[in-house]
């Protein structure tokens, strides 16, 4: 195991864009999930830990920063109890809401070991935070970066959103340049996804979406590319930009396909070649944690052959791409035997760089992923 996702469902506001497993915080039983959360790591990670070491922790949501100091404090202390962190956890990160950080909830995540803080930030312009639903305003972002460092975090990841509903490329340009007067050591930058069952998807349907077109989005995208790397931030997954050494080690997991636990309702795992997801509603979930310790709604077996593609589409988001050392050492296969209708068809489209080394994205195909991606999605 490499890696644990805990998943905080709770949100004081829920924003226009989100599709995640989330509830309003009011009324829910917070303390009871908070118990729950703990019981479930120590029924499942007892059964697949057995003493070896974490790589990393991600707290997620919904909102983690929505908890009150006391509930992050016991959360923390669970996480300490159950999952043992060692010297070989490098990555201990929480999402953050800004204004939502006080002295106190910053105090107790360092205290307990949390060496990286996410923030959604989304934009720096008011108007458009207040179009997308956010609550917070760019005077709450500077100051909650400030009691940050000021309680000892050096690093700090700040994550951006392009597309937006009215948002134009000297918006966005602007967002970028604020954000780099922050001393932050890494950046996620988003393109805007309407998802079903959210308050953009219902605009939509409605005709009342104004999205910016495709062509300003990759306007956008390229303007991130190049920003970032004049400033020192190196992209290296095609939606995250770090200073070199201050890369996100928890995601790196996902796109190098690693294991990991999902904890909380709603959560996705993937255990020993089994992905898992847990059940969602909050009430659910505490029942069946009482009952029996896990919460799983559904456990699928991922056959070899659907590993195999997943280790590219999932990998290929990686400006470093694929290696293919490293695929034959994990299938005992050469790539080029699996793929090489695919990867052909993608050089021929100047879409992916066929090295000796490895397979990687070209410029090109970092602006078309999708297509790149679902190359290796149902092959034959």
């Amino acid at each position: 195991m490499q890696s644990a996702y805990i998943h905080i469902p709770f949100c004081h506001h829920i924003c226009h864009y989100c599709d995640f497993n989330k509830v309003f915080f009011k009324h829910q039983p917070v303390d009871e999930y908070i118990e729950m959360l703990i019981k479930e790591m120590h029924h499942v990670s007892g059964q697949y830990l057995k003493g070896k070491p974490l790589q990393t922790i991600f707290i997620g949501g919904g909102t983690p920063t929505a908890l009150s100091a006391s509930q992050l404090d016991r959360l923390l202390e669970g996480i300490n109890l159950e999952l043992e962190p060692t010297n070989e956890l490098v990555e201990f990160a929480v999402e953050a809401n800004p204004g939502e950080l006080t002295l106190e909830k910053l105090t107790v995540l360092k205290n307990a070991g949390v060496n990286r803080l996410s923030i959604g930030v989304q934009s720096f312009n008011d108007d458009l935070l207040q179009r997308i639903g956010r609550v917070h305003r760019k005077d709450d972002v500077f100051r909650t970066i400030q009691l940050a460092e000021q309680v000892g975090f050096e690093n700090l990841s700040i994550d951006l959103m392009y597309g937006l509903p009215g948002q134009t490329v000297e918006d966005f340009q602007e967002s970028l340049k604020t954000a780099f007067t922050l001393n932050v050591k890494h950046f996620s930058a988003y393109s805007l996804i309407v998802e079903p069952k959210t308050v953009f998807y219902n605009l939509m349907q409605k005709g009342r979406l104004s999205l910016p077109p495709q062509e300003l989005e990759a306007q956008m995208y390229e303007l991130t590319m190049e920003l970032m790397d004049k400033q020192g931030y190196k992209q290296y997954e095609i939606s995250n930009y770090a200073i070199p050494g201050f890369e996100s080690k928890h995601n790196l997991t996902y796109w190098n396909n690693d294991y990991y636990f999902g904890f909380g309702a709603g959560a996705h795992g993937y255990v020993n070649g089994v992905r898992t997801s847990n059940i969602g509603p909050i009430k659910k979930y505490i029942t069946n944690i009482q009952q029996s310790g896990d919460a799983f709604n559904s456990k699928i077996s991922v056959s070899k052959k659907e590993q195999m593609e997943e280790e590219m589409f999932l990998g290929l988001r990686k400006i470093a791409g694929v290696s293919k050392e490293a695929f034959y050492h994990k299938f005992q296969v050469k790539m080029i035997d699996v793929f090489q209708k695919e990867i052909v068809k993608l050089v021929n489209l100047g879409l992916i760089v066929n090295e000796a080394e490895v397979i990687k994205l070209t410029h090109k195909g970092k602006l078309l992923g999708n297509e790149v991606f679902q190359e290796f999605i149902d092959i034959d």
